[in-house]
């Protein structure tokens, strides 16, 4: 008879597309939806890459396994670039999404993982359906949910390999590490021979433009982790890439070889269009300066409004989410961080993502808002206001309003905790 494999029987969509599908369900019922939940970028895809996407549209011969060369050059040059390090493009690998790349990281290397939590919600379905061990590190409020070096050394008990994955600006919290927590971080790794996947994919949302990677202070050992999905606003073009320690080349070479069996390449049109995305320069740099603008100041409205309303959360650094802690109020009935997110959308069509979802313990009444409900192509075109008092009430009317909602409803929960 024929057998579901158990580390996949019984498995769920992602949490992050669940919500987004139910979001769109009650909406073509007709109620009034505040979509907080799904972290799509809510910027277009800059016109010059659109329209490098369109002169490229014919390109339909396979291109090699670890990407196109003219691409994996400019990817090292960018990242390079910005963080002072010497990368080349034989050190870069190009996927369908970074997603599948982690995947197939997890799958080639033989290690013990370990995640800070709250975490994206994919990185520990890759484990256990490919039967690693996964390690699980709950981080804290008080660290800005990010993980310490005190806390990383802690969870060291043996010799055995590891893989450590970081993400940073973080989702679901907005927060980022300081050079000195890289350094400590760095530190910490480097005595314990840990191979860290640095995930960087919203480094260039860093709401003032100064995302730093760990690979300046553990450059033998850090895999850094990117793609077009987040600052190119390009999700659904399915391209992210990898920039390997050249130390790490023989994983690099695993994973090629796994890829070849795979998914061969990616498509050939869009590789083409992301060499003007890596080198657009000014325009890209214009498109990102602005995006940075406007996602600061939606972050510090949201932020005040709901920490003003008695809500505990970390002020955004990057990104566009911030991660609430409900614990302050009492919730009558509600004993679970997914009740909670059912029970705020019932009564003022909030949607929220819950924190059990980044592996945070069920009984925490935490949950993930994405301040990504306005059109950030009209937002974009208005932003020489993005100072004034009216640009949110004129570009982000949705935004204000599900904030206020949530708001409110939190101020009636007068009993506190």
């Amino acid at each position: 008879m024929h057998k579901v494999n158990p580390n996949v029987k019984g498995r769920r969509k992602s949490p992050t597309l669940r919500t987004n599908e139910l979001s769109a369900a009650l909406e073509a019922e007709g109620r009034e939806i505040f979509r907080f939940g799904f972290g799509e970028s809510p910027f277009p895809v800059p016109q010059i890459v659109t329209d490098a996407l369109v002169e490229n549209v014919s390109r339909k011969s396979y291109l090699p396994v670890q990407g196109f060369p003219e691409l994996r050059d400019a990817v090292a040059a960018f990242h390079g670039g910005r963080e002072g390090i010497s990368f080349t493009g034989e050190q870069v690998m190009i996927g369908p999404g970074s997603k599948e790349l982690m995947f197939l990281l997890q799958l080639c290397l033989e290690a013990e993982v370990l995640v800070p939590t709250p975490c994206w919600v994919s990185y520990v379905p890759h484990g256990e359906i490919l039967g690693r061990d996964v390690r699980l590190i709950h981080t804290t409020l008080a660290d800005r949910w990010l993980l310490s070096p005190d806390r990383l050394t802690s969870e060291i008990t043996d010799s055995n390999p590891k893989l450590l994955i970081i993400n940073y600006p973080g989702n679901p919290h907005g927060t980022t590490y300081s050079q000195s927590e890289l350094e400590a971080l760095a530190a910490v790794a480097r005595e314990h021979k840990i191979i860290v996947l640095s995930d960087e994919i919203y480094g260039e949302l860093h709401h003032d433009g100064a995302h730093q990677s760990l690979a300046r202070y553990y450059p033998e050992g850090t895999i850094i982790s990117s793609g077009l999905s987040k600052w190119c606003g390009a999700g659904g073009w399915r391209l992210g890439t990898f920039i390997f320690p050249k130390e790490l080349q023989w994983l690099q070479e695993a994973m090629t070889s796994v890829a070849s069996e795979t998914y061969s390449t990616v498509s050939a049109p869009i590789q083409y269009a992301a060499v003007t995305a890596y080198r657009g320069e000014k325009e890209i740099e214009s498109y990102l300066t602005v995006s940075r603008r406007i996602l600061k100041t939606v972050g510090s409205h949201c932020s005040k409004s709901l920490n003003d309303a008695g809500l505990k959360l970390c002020s955004p650094e990057g990104a566009f989410y911030l991660f609430l802690d409900f614990s302050p109020f009492s919730l009558e009935g509600v004993e679970t961080s997914s009740a909670l997110c059912e029970k705020v959308l019932e009564e003022t069509g909030v949607v929220l993502l819950s924190g059990s979802a980044f592996r945070r313990p069920k009984e925490e009444m935490t949950a993930r808002l994405a301040y990504v409900t306005f059109d950030g192509g009209e937002a974009m075109t208005a932003a020489g206001d993005v100072a004034s008092d009216h640009f949110l009430e004129e570009q982000c009317p949705k935004v204000l309003e599900g904030i206020e909602r949530l708001a409110n409803w939190v101020e009636s929960k007068s009993s506190r905790a």
